[in-house]
C-alpha cells in the first residue's frame, strides 16, 4: 500500500456526492479513475488577491439542466495545475481545497475548476480522493444514496 490507512468504502462509476463548506448540498459526479484530480464546474472565475495570499471567486452550477441554485464561491488558491483533457487539450486551472462527501465519509479534496458545461457530469472525483479508501465498482450506481426527488428533478431541469 502507499502508506494510507486501507479502506474498502465502495463507490459506484457514478455517485450524487456533497460539498457542503462551498454551498453545494448535491451534485452529480462521475467517479473517474483515469483523472488524477478531481474537477469542479466552475464558471466565471476570476482570481485575485486578500491580504496578499492568491484567491479565487467563481460560479458554481450544481445542476446539469438548470441555473437555479447557482452559488459564488471564494477560496484560497491552493496551487496552480496544468490539466491534459481527454482530448489533449492543456488548461492551466487553479485548484481549491474542499471537503467532499463521498457514499457517507467526508474527506478533503484537491479541486481544479474548469467549465464542464458540455459534460454529463457537473464534477469528476479522481484518484488523489479516490486513494483515500474508496473501491470502485463499476457495474453500480449511487451507492451513498440518492437525494429527495425533488433535487434529482431539479438536476433533469423538470422544476
Amino acid at each position: 500500500m502507499n502508506g494510507l490507512p486501507y479502506s474498502s468504502t465502495l463507490t459506484g462509476w457514478r455517485e450524487w456526492v456533497r460539498l457542503e463548506g462551498l454551498g453545494v448540498p448535491w451534485v452529480k459526479a462521475k467517479i473517474d479513475t483515469g483523472a488524477q484530480t478531481s474537477a469542479l464546474h466552475a464558471t466565471e472565475i476570476v482570481e485575485f488577491e486578500r491580504d496578499g495570499v492568491p484567491w479565487v471567486r467563481f460560479l458554481v452550477q450544481p445542476w446539469q439542466a438548470d441555473e437555479n441554485d447557482a452559488v459564488w464561491v471564494e477560496r484560497p488558491v491552493h496551487d496552480r495545475r496544468l490539466v491534459r483533457s481527454s482530448s489533449g487539450h492543456a488548461e492551466a486551472r487553479p485548484v481549491v481545497l474542499a471537503t467532499l462527501n463521498l457514499v457517507g465519509r467526508d474527506i478533503e479534496v484537491e479541486l481544479t475548476l474548469t467549465d464542464r458545461e458540455e459534460m454529463v457530469f457537473r464534477m469528476l472525483v479522481g484518484r488523489e480522493a479516490l486513494a483515500q479508501g474508496f473501491v470502485v465498482d463499476s457495474s453500480e450506481s449511487f451507492l451513498g444514496g440518492r437525494p429527495p426527488r425533488a433535487v434529482r428533478r431539479r438536476n433533469r431541469g423538470l422544476v
